[in-house]
């Protein structure tokens, strides 16, 4: 039972062919580090494609209904990307990691498992995260691990166009009534304190970015806050000042929603496991 039905998740990068089914079958393994490094990427992917989903039929318009649809599916095919690759260190399927991992043992940012909220809290998210992405995925790309700086690329691409439509959003709210104004600044006050665990740099990290392999992320600070604040700043809102959330690490100890997430995503599989249709 795959997880996504991912139409436009092929590309071709550094003479690789990337598909999820393609990584599969290439015979390329993951060091474990490596693995480790996927699952990062790729949990945080995939909690945020479901957070996502939850907006099909409750956006505040049709457009956004597909919009915000088309950018959880571009998570999704990410997601299919990097548990996929994680898997081959240890003979796992996408499916076995994104269904049969307990809460513990996912390595989601607690950004990306923030409520939903009204449709400002969305956005803010979107926005934080899109902006993080971007300055991450533009320099994965000259990754030594070649299956790494490929599916890179191609998310690259795609997140792009998420970055534009946050943006876009974020002016239009900010600048628009009183009350969007005003929902716009609650959501900054309440998504900021989980922005600094996006730049904590950790073992892992340091020992991949040593290599050439992974991105350190405080490397990635400077330029996401110029370019954050900038947006913000035209959309005349600010940066807020509040502390960063306790805890901000990926041990898998410190999210009060994931499981909640995890629940209902997990549940058909885990009642019916090895279905197909």
């Amino acid at each position: 039972m795959s997880f996504a039905s991912h139409d436009s998740a092929t590309k071709q990068s550094a003479g690789i062919a990337i598909t999820a089914e393609e990584i599969g079958a290439s015979g390329v393994t993951a060091s474990e580090d490596v693995a480790n490094y996927a699952l990062y990427l790729g949990d945080d992917a995939l909690m945020l494609a479901q957070r996502l989903g939850w907006w099909i039929s409750r956006a505040p318009e049709l457009e956004e209904d597909i919009a915000l649809g088309n950018i959880g599916l571009d998570l999704l095919g990410h997601a299919r990307f990097f548990l996929t690759y994680a898997g081959t260190a240890w003979g796992k399927t996408e499916d076995d990691l994104a269904y049969f991992r307990d809460e513990h043992e996912f390595r989601s940012c607690r950004l990306v498992e923030q409520e939903n909220g009204d449709f400002a809290q969305t956005i803010v998210k979107q926005l934080i995260f899109s902006y993080y992405q971007y300055e991450l995925y533009r320099r994965l790309v000259e990754s030594k691990d070649e299956t790494l700086a490929a599916i890179a690329d191609k998310a690259l691409k795609e997140i792009q166009y998420h970055q534009d439509h946050a943006s876009q959003w974020t002016l239009r709210l900010g600048k628009g009534t009183e009350e969007s104004h005003r929902r716009m600044e609650k959501a900054l006050f309440y998504m900021w304190p989980y922005v600094d665990e996006l730049f904590a740099d950790d073992e892992l990290l340091t020992r991949l970015a040593e290599q050439g392999i992974a991105v350190l992320p405080s490397s990635l600070r400077e330029d996401f806050d110029r370019r954050i604040e900038a947006i913000l700043a035209e959309a005349e809102l600010r940066v807020p000042a509040v502390d960063g959330a306790w805890g901000g690490d990926r041990s898998g100890e410190f999210s009060e929603h994931r499981g909640h997430i995890l629940t209902e995503m997990q549940v058909l599989a885990r009642q019916h496991p090895g279905a197909t249709w």
